[in-house]
């Protein structure tokens, strides 16, 4: 008899003590609410020191477009949202800006205005870094790229950054003929004679420079540069090879 009302209070202490410790926390926390806080534009590890605060979790999550201008660990989202209302304990999932920045492949941009090729950068996560502008003839190459400092086709990660070089139309001065200096590298001095003289320009000074690889008498350099505005009937120095 005594076993048996031994066994009783033995069975009854662990049904006490189950209670106690499973079934009353869950019907206790089951009436008990939080209210999750706003942890946007806040850094990561803010974030999750907040939400522990207030006994949630923060669950590491991952935006699937990479934002150049937003920093690694800026919390972008939340789920759920800010001011909703959670039992205790439950996740909340914080988006980051993804980890791995996109590789894009660059766009011929010759021919496109300034501006349209910087709005066509901009979707890729790219900018411009410089600008310069070039001396054009061609009316349609007012405005316009005339070339870029990284070649169609290459493939570069976002943010990377590309110059561009844009022609410029001046307006003339009245009785002012302008002309653009022709591209006289690598041609034989008789050749860029005949050039200069028909574009409207003379032939300036000439001057030799030494040269044990280059054909002699080819032109090495040039003064006004090629494609900058000179006045009609302005002296072009010019600069050829020699051996001797």
């Amino acid at each position: 008899m005594k076993k048996k009302v031994l066994i009783g209070v033995i069975l009854f202490l662990i049904a006490f003590v189950a209670v106690d410790k499973f079934m009353l926390p869950f019907y206790t926390s089951s009436g008990r609410e939080a209210t999750v806080p706003n942890v946007k534009n806040m850094p990561y590890d803010e974030a999750e020191q907040m939400l522990r605060k207030y006994n949630l979790k923060a669950i590491k999550s991952y935006n699937v477009r990479y934002l150049p201008e937003v920093p690694p660990d800026m919390v972008i989202d939340q789920v759920p949202a800010a001011s909703s209302t959670v039992k205790p304990g439950r996740n909340v999932y914080l988006v980051l800006n993804r980890k791995d920045k996109p590789s894009y492949i660059i766009p011929d941009l010759t021919g496109r205005s300034e501006t349209e090729a910087r709005q066509l950068l901009a979707k890729l996560g790219m900018t411009v870094s410089g600008v310069q502008i070039r001396a054009v003839s061609n009316q349609e190459e007012d405005g316009r790229v005339l070339s870029q400092s990284v070649p169609p086709n290459v493939t570069l990660i976002t943010g990377s950054s590309i110059d561009l070089i844009i022609g410029k139309i001046e307006q003339e001065p009245s009785g002012f003929k302008r002309v653009v200096v022709p591209d006289l590298l690598g041609m034989s001095l008789e050749q860029a004679r005949s050039i200069i003289i028909q574009n409207g320009l003379v032939v300036g000074k000439i001057t030799y420079e030494r040269s044990a690889l280059l054909v002699p008498n080819t032109v090495i350099s040039q003064k006004p540069s090629v494609n900058s505005f000179a006045q009609a009937g302005q002296t072009v120095d010019i600069t050829v090879a020699t051996n001797e």
